[in-house]
């Protein structure tokens, strides 16, 4: 029975279950779920994830309503979150399934034509960009609620389709905190909401394509390379400075005494085969390769021949023709 329109109370645990049902109906007709999973009471534990939560708890506007949603997104009622260009589109679990749909502002090109002039040549590499690394000064300027990085309460459109009648009903805060979530994992996300390139903040003087190495000097990666570091780009892994040693090795061996190599065929089989002979988890294959967990994850799950970069291929073929105990060894060096 229902009360004012109202549907039922529904337990969580009930709640839950019906929608891990409907979730995987979906999965079934082929679409992708990205869910958020928060592991214990804080919602987000980096730079760029509690930097959201904080600016967003700063506007009147919003620190009344948004602590409906902490309990949602603390118990997985986001079953769905994804981000893209000025848009956030998550599923969340209540009474029902409820579809939400966040549009972002991009940000203006003058704000980030300022933002970028104010940080020049104070943030050294990729890595510090992404971990939020940064000095005091270069951490006002992103996070600034008037002239930063983050939107502003008339920048973002809220829609959910429950009953609720307020404008952030307790789906739209959990999706919001959800963002915040989801940039502890994906901090290029942002940049991708706000529809601007997040390696234009890197100084053009900065040489982003190379490696400094060696004592005391300050390692930069390449713009590249962050795929790896932080899953980016799924596809293309970080190929360490001793497996490219191994490789050169191997070309001056092969010059003497050339040899054919057998190959590896990029196959979910054989991805898991591989996981499997080196004793690992998936945590620690993707380790190895320089890839993020989920990209192992899609390709075990993944049906045929994968369709990989170069880059990733060659990253695999090494660690193809490592034995188990030199794979502990690499592990051990990416560590």
């Amino acid at each position: 029975m229902s009360y004012d329109g109202w549907a039922p109370y529904v337990p969580a645990a009930q709640r839950r279950a019906n929608a891990a049902r409907e979730i995987q109906k979906l999965r079934k007709k082929g679409v992708k779920i990205e869910p958020i999973e928060v592991r214990g009471r804080k919602i987000a534990r980096t730079f760029w994830g509690q930097a959201w939560c904080n600016h967003l708890e700063k506007f009147s506007d919003y620190a009344n309503r948004l602590p409906r949603g902490r309990t949602y997104v603390r118990n997985g009622s986001v079953c769905h979150l994804a981000i893209s260009k000025g848009k956030v589109e998550a599923i969340v679990s209540g009474s029902e399934l409820y579809d939400i749909k966040i549009n972002i502002t991009p940000l203006s090109a003058n704000k980030w034509k300022n933002v970028r002039k104010q940080c020049a040549g104070q943030i050294g590499s990729m890595l510090e960009l992404l971990r939020g690394r940064f000095s005091d000064n270069v951490m006002q300027i992103v996070t600034d609620q008037d002239s930063g990085l983050f939107p502003k309460p008339r920048e973002i459109k809220l829609a959910c389709d429950c009953p609720d009648w307020a404008e952030m009903c307790k789906h739209i805060a959990a999706v919001l905190y959800g963002v915040g979530a989801r940039l502890d994992q994906q901090p290029e996300l942002l940049f991708l909401l706000r529809n601007v390139d997040h390696e234009e903040l890197i100084t053009t003087e900065l040489d982003i394509q190379s490696a400094t190495v060696g004592t005391g000097k300050r390692r930069r990666l390449a713009g590249a390379d962050l795929a790896d570091v932080f899953g980016v780009d799924m596809a293309e892994p970080v190929i360490s400075r001793r497996q490219k040693k191994v490789v050169s090795k191997k070309a001056a061996v092969g010059k003497k005494t050339p040899r054919k190599k057998k190959s590896f065929t990029p196959t979910a089989a054989a991805v898991t085969r591989l996981r499997k002979r080196f004793r690992m988890n998936t945590s620690q294959f993707a380790r190895l390769v320089g890839v993020s967990p989920p990209t192992v994850s899609n390709w075990e799950n993944s049906s045929g021949e994968l369709n990989l970069r170069q880059r990733t291929l060659d990253a695999l073929a090494l660690v193809a023709e490592l034995t188990p105990a030199q794979a502990v060894r690499e592990l051990k060096y990416n560590r």
